[in-house]
């Protein structure tokens, strides 16, 4: 990207905003554009700002941060919003990926760490904090909204081509990416993404990818934090 990435804050803590202003400050190539208290704050700074990430807390008053990525992502579904945290609880991760969040943080994280999650949210790639990869893995059979057997059948239902870009999308790899392994425009592998994504059932990249990463060998998963 040649312009910085743009961010919004939501937390209830000022000093938690402060910190996270600071860290992501040291990277020129990130904006932090503007702040929110809680989930109803963050509707008129979000839509006043359209920023590239939000940086979404979990537990706030009012409006939690769940019900306002669901919110937002209602509102618009390419919205790129990580959720932050202090606990990696099983039934958060579940919900934060289901409310259609691009990503799982806890907010000890390393500043690197954070960084490069903006960095992969803003170009289209879900990302997870290391260590909940397997807690989705491990619930998604109970959480997700399609059984193993339809899970099955759905991805049985891909061409060939299709099944390419969803182990794709399940690797992390953005758009540009995959459109330089398969030598195929970024439009045409938008269409295939899109229709991936209807065929499996899921509305969002994250979704995909928990289902066929959890439809995979487990040696097969990746490694490095990243759906």
């Amino acid at each position: 990207m040649t312009d910085a990435v743009t961010v919004v804050l939501v937390d209830d803590d000022p000093q938690v905003r402060s910190a996270l202003r600071l860290v992501l400050g040291t990277d020129t190539g990130l904006s932090v554009v503007g702040e929110a208290a809680d989930g109803l704050e963050a509707e008129a700074v979000i839509a006043r700002h359209r920023p590239d990430v939000v940086l979404m807390d979990i537990r706030m008053p009012r409006c939690d941060g769940l019900t306002a990525t669901a919110r937002e992502i209602a509102r618009d579904p390419s919205q790129a919003i990580i959720v932050l945290t202090t606990f990696d609880a099983d039934e958060d991760v579940v919900r934060a990926l289901r409310a259609g969040a691009r990503g799982f943080l806890l907010k000890d994280a390393p500043p690197s760490e954070l960084v490069a999650a903006i960095r992969a949210a803003a170009e289209g790639r879900p990302v997870l904090a290391p260590g909940v990869l397997d807690t989705v893995m491990r619930l998604a059979a109970d959480h997700t909204r399609l059984p193993d057997a339809a899970d099955q059948k759905a991805l049985a239902s891909l061409t060939p081509r299709e099944l390419e870009i969803a182990q794709a999308v399940a690797r992390g790899a953005s758009n540009a990416e995959i459109s330089a392994e398969l030598f195929l425009s970024i439009p045409t592998v938008k269409t295939h993404v899109s229709r991936v994504l209807g065929k499996l059932g899921v509305e969002s990249r994250t979704q995909a990818a928990a289902l066929i990463l959890r439809s995979s060998p487990r040696e097969d998963r990746p490694r490095d934090g990243r759906l």
